[in-house]
């Protein structure tokens, strides 16, 4: 089902830094563009604001990552504004504070409104399953994975029709090993203080420095290889701590308790994903609290590299123990240590099979065209019911 020719998108985000959600909100905004739509983006903006402009899209600079309840109906009067200037065609919603104010003003302006649930948001009172339900409350909710759907249901009372599973998608011009140069490998590998030729295996765990990644799961875990005397491994923690100081200063004490120095390095965020997986041999995603999808287990797949997730979540499906990676139990180090030296002991050739295994599967499913495709048949149908045409699936 086609996009009408003069359609606008409005999407809201509160922030361009990094992240699955931002990436997904770029990529979206690119296939609008190229099926010859607008697509603005209302976000306070960051480092991927320049790729948004650069893929077509324009950002519309606000404080919609607030979360005081005043800036958010400020929020909502500025967003109406927008919609009705730039006579946008639907507003879609990336998170819960920013999109109270996107709701209102979709409400105001009689504009369709989609939400994507990036998260499996925790509900422990009233109050937060209100708050939650804010992603149910318009003519269609995205699910980033079968996980996530599934706990929508399970978590609010939504009419299973109004609610569709588009797993995330992975640019696989992007992510390509053939374009990945050996300058590209040698700058990284410079500045992460590595050394080719280095026989160790290596591990890279990509991701924000938060708690709930399981960094400290593998700080013990690799302590536990090393008092089996092993010395053949190296940990990369590649990830912006976003300001939390006080948790990366915590990780560096861990690892000097642990004598580890000497194998895992902190090396904070990476512009250049594809070249730092295949700098790596395994990827690690240790996470504590299931993830959503994990897109940081999918993209390593697509380099080519096998995988060790926690087995919960979206991991569960985007992860073929056994075949393109291992799920091990998470927050679990002996676990993990048994799973990263199962890893090693296997040898390269192995490992190759499964990073063979890999990448096909992200290309049969999580490729970001078919994601893109997806999201704009989903708004195609959007439209299409408000005018009474055919039905949301």
């Amino acid at each position: 089902m086609a996009l009408p020719p003069d359609f606008t998108l409005l999407q809201v985000i509160p922030e361009l830094e990094t992240g699955g959600a931002e990436q997904t909100t770029i990529d979206v905004a690119r296939a609008v563009v190229e099926a010859g739509g607008k697509a603005l983006v209302a976000s306070r903006g960051g480092r991927m604001a320049a790729r948004l402009e650069a893929e077509g899209g324009r950002l519309a600079a606000m404080p919609v990552q607030s979360k005081n309840p005043l800036v958010i109906l400020g929020n909502a009067a500025r967003l109406a504004q927008l919609i009705r200037r730039e006579k946008v065609s639907l507003v879609h919603a990336r998170s819960r504070a920013p999109a109270f104010s996107a709701l209102w003003a979709a409400q105001a302006t009689n504009t369709p409104f989609v939400a994507t649930y990036h998260g499996v948001y925790k509900a422990r009172s009233r109050v937060k399953r209100w708050y939650n339900s804010v992603m149910t409350r318009g003519d269609l909710v995205i699910a980033n994975s079968d996980y996530t759907r599934a706990h929508v249901l399970a978590a609010h009372r939504v009419d299973p029709g109004k609610v569709v599973a588009i797993p995330r998608g992975i640019d696989l011009d992007r992510f390509d090993i053939s374009a990945v140069t050996p300058g590209r490998l040698e700058r990284l590998r410079q500045s992460w203080g590595l050394v080719a030729g280095d026989p160790r295996t290596h591990f890279l765990l990509a991701g924000r420095l938060t708690r709930i990644k399981g960094h400290l799961t593998i700080i013990e875990a690799a302590a536990r290889i090393k008092a089996r005397g092993r010395e053949d491994f190296v940990i990369v923690f590649a990830g912006d701590d976003q300001g939390r100081t006080g948790y990366g200063e915590e990780l560096t004490q861990a690892i000097g308790r642990a004598g580890l120095a000497d194998r895992i390095r902190i090396v904070g965020h990476c512009d250049d994903m594809p070249a730092a997986y295949r700098l790596a041999d395994i990827a690690i995603l240790p996470t504590t609290v299931p993830e959503s999808f994990g897109r940081a287990a999918v993209e390593p797949q697509a380099m080519g590299r096998p995988v060790i997730a926690s087995a919960h979540g979206g991991t569960v499906e985007t992860v073929a123990d056994g075949v393109s990676g291992w799920l091990v139990a998470p927050g679990d180090p002996d676990a993990w240590a048994a799973a990263m030296v199962r890893a090693i002991d296997i040898g390269g050739e192995r490992r190759g099979e499964m990073g063979r295994s890999g990448m096909n599967r992200v290309r049969q499913l999580y490729r970001v065209d078919a994601m893109c495709a997806a999201t704009l048949d989903a708004y195609a149908r959007v439209l299409a019911a408000r005018h009474g045409r055919d039905e949301v699936p």
